[in-house]
């Protein structure tokens, strides 16, 4: 698709140069219309000063003359074409020099040539018919100056040329001056920046300084008091394993000592087995801390164990407050556990629920969850319930710290340690469940324990563990479900009461068969006694 015609050049005016005189005209006329036509002053003066060297250089060819031009398409451009016959030839110096000021073209011929001068328009210049009209007069009747006069004219555009140059010079020089004190202050500013980076980076490897000397003590702090416990539970267990067997050696000496004796020396034995269930109790929480705590895995039957802890914490029970073990629903059984971790987590919470409730009750409901009866799927759920003083919230997630307990008034001839809680929770861990907490002052406290009813990682209970099993175990994978008295082996029909890990417990079955046919003596140990709390 062609685009709108281009309009045609709109002649001027044509003037002749035969004499230094009319250079002088030619030189006014050029600056006169190129002010008229919108050219910048100093676009003028160049165009008249190109026009003044060509034409002095072409002064006394044959012919010479002027065309003034308007070139109106695509941007308007005035055209000034000198044009002469002969032999007379435009020098390189006048053709340079020229060149240097505005667009020039020299096209020479075998009798004479021509040289155009361009100079560009502002878009206000277009050829409009008034405009026009107006440039053809003003060149029309243009006269030519004096000598003076165009050397007065010359001289006001050097003045002109040389104030603009001084003020751009300046101009020049206040940009560089503001330009030197950017990047002075640019480089102030990186500096500052890079002082401070450094700063930071020293504060960061201090503060990784820090941190690492931290974690180090930490590491030795919890290795100490790891040690410690490991150390106490050792020195301890030696002087009360002997108390505990001179007491029973006394208690049993043919010479029956006098009623008081004998009281004594049974408070003797059972203050030496509370100790020694104590001791036992701060080894597993250290086994806990350090990982090594692995539950034996065993056929469990909750009801048995329920039953065991209703009957020894029922004493605890201060009057007017009422300890309520729910019933165990159907449909639980099997269940795989390992039954000493389970007793020592309702033992702990149990244990802290009578000691913090004046008055109200205790209760633990079970439950299956989902209740389909489906135990390879399902959680078995333990919930204790008191009415006690309750926790404030921004506590509750304290007191699973070892050794964090609630100060307040409640406190009183209340001694605990602060370990039953989190050894709680660990031990539920370590089950595959978790232990979450609800409370609030003045309302009581929940707590709520989560395992698995049969753990996926739990090994299969031996054949000889099956309840339709009557054969006496012979081998040491089946000690869970049976128990020896000093004579003959005989079926467990209720859970065996929770042994405290300092005697030799129940190795997880590794196989689907008993293997020896001679069973094995094993040293009886005393019942454990309450953890701490």
């Amino acid at each position: 698709m062609n685009g709108p015609p281009t309009r045609p050049p709109v002649p001027l005016e044509v003037t002749t140069i035969s004499t230094a005189q009319d250079t002088f005209a030619l030189r006014r006329s050029a600056r006169a219309v190129a002010d008229l036509l919108g050219a910048d002053s100093q676009d003028a003066v160049r165009l008249a000063t190109a026009l003044s060297e060509l034409s002095r250089d072409l002064l006394g060819a044959d012919r010479l003359t002027a065309t003034f031009a308007l070139h109106p398409d695509p941007a308007p451009v005035l055209h000034v074409t000198l044009s002469w016959h002969g032999l007379h030839r435009l020098s390189a110096e006048a053709l340079e020099a020229s060149a240097r000021l505005l667009p020039t073209h020299h096209r020479p011929t075998d009798d004479g040539g021509t040289a155009r001068v361009e100079q560009r328009l502002h878009p206000a210049g277009e050829a409009d018919t008034d405009l026009v009209e107006r440039a053809r007069r003003l060149l029309a009747v243009h006269s030519g100056p004096s000598a003076q006069e165009d050397s007065r004219a010359q001289t006001h555009d050097l003045i002109a040329a040389l104030e603009q140059t001084r003020a751009q010079r300046e101009e020049l020089q206040r940009l560089n001056s503001e330009l030197e004190e950017t990047n002075r202050g640019v480089l102030a500013l990186y500096s500052e920046l890079s002082r401070e980076l450094e700063e930071t980076n020293r504060g960061v490897v201090a503060l990784y300084a820090e941190l690492d000397e931290k974690s180090r003590q930490l590491r030795e702090a919890s290795e100490a008091k790891s040690r410690f416990w490991a150390n106490v539970s050792h020195e301890l267990r030696t002087p009360v394993n002997s108390v505990v067997g001179l007491a029973e050696l006394l208690r049993a000496d043919t010479d029956a000592p006098p009623e008081e004796r004998e009281r004594q020396l049974a408070l003797i034995a059972g203050s030496g087995r509370t100790l020694l269930g104590l001791v036992d109790e701060l080894l597993d929480v250290a086994k806990a801390e350090s990982g090594t705590l692995e539950p034996q895995w065993a056929p469990l039957d909750l009801r048995a164990v329920l039953t065991h802890l209703e009957g020894t914490l029922r004493g605890l029970a201060r009057p007017g407050v009422e300890l309520r073990i729910g019933p165990v629903p159907d449909g639980l059984d099997p269940l795989l556990g390992d039954e000493t971790m389970l007793a020592r987590i309702l033992r702990n919470l149990l244990s802290n629920a009578l000691k913090f409730t004046e008055t109200g009750s205790v209760r633990l409901d079970t439950r299956l969850d989902p209740p389909s009866g489906d135990t390879a799927h399902s959680t078995l759920v333990l919930t204790v319930t008191d009415t006690g003083v309750g926790i404030p919230e921004d506590q509750q997630e304290r007191v699973f710290e070892e050794f964090y307990q609630v100060k307040g008034p409640h406190q009183r001839g209340r001694r605990g340690t602060g370990l039953g809680l989190p050894y709680a929770r660990r031990l539920a861990g370590i089950l595959g469940g978790t232990l979450h907490l609800d409370s609030a002052p003045g309302r009581g406290t929940t707590l709520t324990v989560r395992l698995p009813a049969r753990p996926q990682r739990a090994p299969a209970a031996p054949p000889c563990c099956s309840p339709s099993t009557t054969t006496p175990p012979s081998g040491p994978s089946c000690g869970p479900c049976w128990s020896r008295s000093p004579t003959a082996w005989s079926r467990s029909t209720t859970a065996p009461r929770p042994t405290p890990r300092s005697a030799a417990p129940a190795p997880t079955p590794s196989s689907s068969t008993c293997t020896s046919a001679t069973p094995t003596a094993t040293t009886s140990s005393p019942p454990s006694a309450p953890t701490p709390s």
